[in-house]
């Protein structure tokens, strides 16, 4: 892995746990034409940011710009009959999370809904060069720190060095695949601390709202083999960084309970 591959993967994975750091636009690290400078857009005042406020919620919803990223647009908007959060990314990132606390014990069931136009034909969860998808929902936990790994705890130590925050123990990541089969369970190629579980396939629920509700301790249970720690972020994220295409969202609100 290259410098500059370590250190925005580092950078963004601390920021997955709520580091208070960002990257404003004109500190971009890649020089290339896919990292030109733009505006963070501001939701923490649309509609679907109040219908996604979590109970547990230390702050509001933010969207972060990704180190050596170009910022995807996001928007609120009525569409389709709700509230939702209008995602648009071309070679880029769009990530909004909000930093919460919530013991395993007040883990609960999780609905959400997305609303997707086409799929990412170049995409590919388990490819570095390919990990893209059109739709993620993100929760990161906390946890016994003394299981991570060499290369992970690494990681995480050089997560605090450039932002001030370790790498959340555990991120768990919903996910629509181009192609591999509801119910798989996809590990991150950079580090095995981040594990993508399918739950949207394929093309049949595109252009309608795809509903879900999920049993988060079951999920965790499947994707780490262990019990959650204390959950520390929501969040969601539509990204085109690796395949460099363009990709719509519409994700509904996510509600608790």
């Amino acid at each position: 892995m290259n410098r500059r591959a370590c250190i925005g993967g580092a950078a963004a994975l601390a920021w997955l746990a709520g580091s208070g750091c960002a990257v404003t636009p004109g500190n971009q690290e890649d020089g290339s034409e896919h990292a030109s400078p733009q505006p963070v857009p501001d939701i923490s005042a649309t509609p679907w940011a109040h219908a996604s406020w979590h109970p547990r919620a230390l702050g509001p919803w933010r969207v972060l710009a990704w180190p050596g990223k170009r910022t995807g647009g996001a928007r609120g908007e009525r569409h389709e009959g709700r509230d939702a959060l209008a995602v648009q990314v071309d070679s880029a990132v769009l990530f909004a999370r909000q930093s919460v606390r919530v013991p395993p014990a007040d883990l609960g069931l999780l609905r959400f809904s997305w609303w997707v136009p086409a799929l990412i034909p170049e995409s590919d969860m388990a490819v570095r060069e390919r990990d893209d998808t059109m739709a993620r929902i993100v929760l990161a936990f906390d946890g016994d720190r003394a299981r991570l790994s060499a290369r992970d705890a690494a990681l995480s130590e050089l997560s605090r060095a450039l932002t001030g925050e370790e790498m959340p123990y555990a991120t768990l990541m919903y996910v629509w695949s181009k192609h591999r089969p509801v119910g798989t369970v996809i590990h991150n190629p950079r580090t095995s601390r981040i594990r993508k579980l399918v739950v949207s396939t394929g093309e049949a629920q595109l252009l309608r709202w795809d509903e879900h509700a999920r049993d988060l301790r079951a999920d965790f249970r499947l994707a780490f083999g262990e019990e959650p720690g204390v959950m520390v972020g929501q969040g969601v994220m539509s990204d085109t960084d690796n395949t460099h295409t363009r990709a719509r969202a519409w994700y509904g609100p996510l509600r608790w309970g």
